[in-house]
């Protein structure tokens, strides 16, 4: 929360005599830490970072990660004065994929949203490279293996846009890496353009991509909930 790093990386810290609680030296990562209590690093001293939550349209070729050594990060459009806020995408969309994307650096509030216990659904529509039947939705219904587990959508549903009968919209309660790009291979279909239209009850609407904006978490999360276009 104070911007030192991941749990394992805070107790690298703490065992190498980095850190002092009012001035002395702790070597103990199960130190109690009680109120008023000055923590420092290195000298400096630290502050828990407040929580902040932001709606991303995710543009097609950037990789949803904090960092990367080959590609530009959904991080990198954001402006220089948000790179010391420690966010990182909920969830992922493949480096081809656009749409809806929640940054934070709130961990607690990330667990929830992606938990499947808390049934928050997503859709995507997806853009498919010749024409599908319904007897091949029906196959796409019925599931696929994937990393060991069948994987069911919650719906597919052909659309009703240009070019007809190429573009559906399926709905997912759980995420696996590139679920949607290899469930229609599995049924003999190559995805051109996939995009995530809803998280929840939250859809993408004007925001163009590479847009962002700043929500408070209670806003966010009834967007989520009850519903809302960004």
């Amino acid at each position: 929360m104070c911007g030192i790093g991941a749990r394992r990386k805070a107790e690298e810290v703490i065992s190498s005599g980095r850190v002092r609680v009012n001035g002395k030296v702790v070597l103990l990562p199960g130190y109690r830490v009680e109120p008023g209590m000055e923590v420092s690093v290195d000298g400096r001293v630290l502050r828990p970072q407040e929580h902040r939550y932001f709606v991303m349209n995710k543009p097609a070729g950037l990789v949803c990660a904090v960092e990367d050594a080959h590609d530009s990060t959904v991080l990198s459009v954001l402006p220089p004065e948000y790179r010391d806020v420690r966010l990182f995408p909920v969830g992922r969309l493949d480096k081809e994929s656009e749409g809806l994307l929640i940054l934070t650096n709130d961990g607690a509030f990330a667990q929830d949203v992606l938990h499947p216990s808390k049934r928050i659904l997503r859709e995507y529509e997806a853009l498919l490279d010749r024409v599908i039947t319904r007897r091949d939705v029906r196959k796409w219904m019925a599931g696929t293996m994937l990393d060991g587990r069948l994987i069911k959508p919650v719906n597919v549903l052909i659309q009703d846009r240009e070019p007809l009968g190429r573009w559906v919209s399926v709905v997912l309660a759980e995420g696996v890496k590139r679920e949607v790009r290899r469930m229609a291979d599995e049924i003999g279909f190559n995805v051109v353009v996939l995009v995530r239209k809803r998280i929840g009850k939250m859809e993408l609407g004007n925001l163009q991509p590479g847009q962002f904006f700043e929500m408070s978490r209670g806003a966010l999360w009834y967007a989520i909930r009850s519903g809302g276009i960004v």
